[in-house]
């Protein structure tokens, strides 16, 4: 028995097709309220605590999402609040959308921005979808939602950060989210180096690009993360997590008594580290069964796991690595960049 288990299932995807996407790109399913009812009943029986989501992509993208929500809680064990994720999709064409996450208790809405408009669309991969973003500005503040704001940021985007700023302030964020009680926020940072992101590795950020980020944006991201410099947000050279990790000789389990899995429309099953990939696939369970699937996971049997749990860090590190890098990492996500990139050698 695990001590709780989270299941998403990619019911309908993602009317996105953003490149900075961790979870990477794959069609769009059409899944049914029965598929999401046959996921939650295979898992059940291995724990006390299930929780159950209909999306792990885009959430609330398709009609019938108030139905699905209540199925969700119906079909967990616990109830959970709805995430500070939305729809930008769905909110500017359906006017009872934002009303509804407002009597859910939603007090802030995340939306991200990669420059002006020609910069958010196409990295947004959708026509529109910068001016999209700043009408579900408006349409959150009218029902008393805080939006929260995030910038991705690297080579090809970093010189559109004054357009940001231009926008926040001509919007009087801070004071109109105070008027209602609320507190406008705001983050920039690289992103992980996983999913679609990882093709972007080129032109990511290295310490030099950070001294053309704003002060009012540097103030924002500190005060979010809790962080005193801008360096401590964008983490350390390439260069300098090789030479750390190139003498680290440790090994890892993934294996987790609270894990989260995904599932995408074929009913293949990843659990959620990185980008569900080749590597980190659990099995099926239309044809391989549950059974089989918590075995792999546990037993650590996916090809990503078992490496892991096998390779020592530094000969990952020695054979993906780039020791004269100055790209920016945090620690974390750079493990996954290399895991990621041994799996596929």
């Amino acid at each position: 028995m695990f001590t709780s288990i989270m299941v998403c299932l990619d019911m309908f995807g993602c009317p996105n097709r953003c490149k900075h996407c961790w979870i990477g790109h794959s069609p769009n399913g059409n899944l049914t309220n029965d598929d999401l009812r046959f996921v939650a009943e295979k898992f059940r029986p291995f724990t006390n605590s299930l929780t159950v989501y209909d999306w792990y992509r885009e959430p609330d993208y398709k009609d019938g999402y108030k139905e699905r929500w209540n199925l969700c809680q119906s079909l967990s064990n616990t109830h959970e609040q709805h995430f500070e994720l939305i729809s930008v999709w769905r909110i500017v064409r359906d006017k009872e959308y934002a009303k509804w996450l407002s009597s859910l208790g939603l007090k802030k809405a995340q939306l991200t921005l990669f420059g002006g408009p020609e910069k958010t669309d196409s990295y947004t991969g959708r026509k529109n979808a910068y001016s999209e973003i700043v009408q579900a500005i408006e349409i959150l503040l009218e029902n008393e939602i805080s939006p929260r704001i995030q910038v991705f940021v690297n080579k090809d985007t970093i010189d559109e950060l004054p357009c940001i700023e231009s926008l926040l302030q001509s919007l009087h964020l801070e004071e109109r989210c105070k008027s209602f009680g609320g507190e406008f926020s705001f983050f920039l940072h690289q992103g992980s180096c996983d999913g679609e992101n990882e093709k972007l590795y080129d032109i990511r950020v290295t310490p030099e690009d950070l001294e053309k980020i704003p002060q009012k944006l540097v103030e924002y991201t500190l005060k979010h993360f809790n962080e005193t410099k801008i360096e401590n947000v964008f983490g350390k050279t390439e260069q300098a997590l090789y030479e750390e990790l190139i003498h680290d000789h440790s090994t890892a389990s993934y294996v987790s008594e609270t894990p989260v899995f995904y599932i995408d429309k074929d009913f293949s099953v990843y659990p959620n580290i990185t980008a569900p990939a080749p590597a980190w696939f659990l099995g099926n369970l239309k044809t391989e069964g549950i059974e089989t699937i918590l075995k792999n996971y546990t037993e650590s049997k996916s090809v990503a796991q078992a490496m892991r749990l096998t390779v020592p860090l530094c000969d990952i590190v020695a054979s993906q690595g780039d020791c004269q890098s100055q790209r920016l990492f945090d620690k974390g996500d750079y493990i996954d960049y290399l895991t990621n990139k041994y799996c596929r050698k």
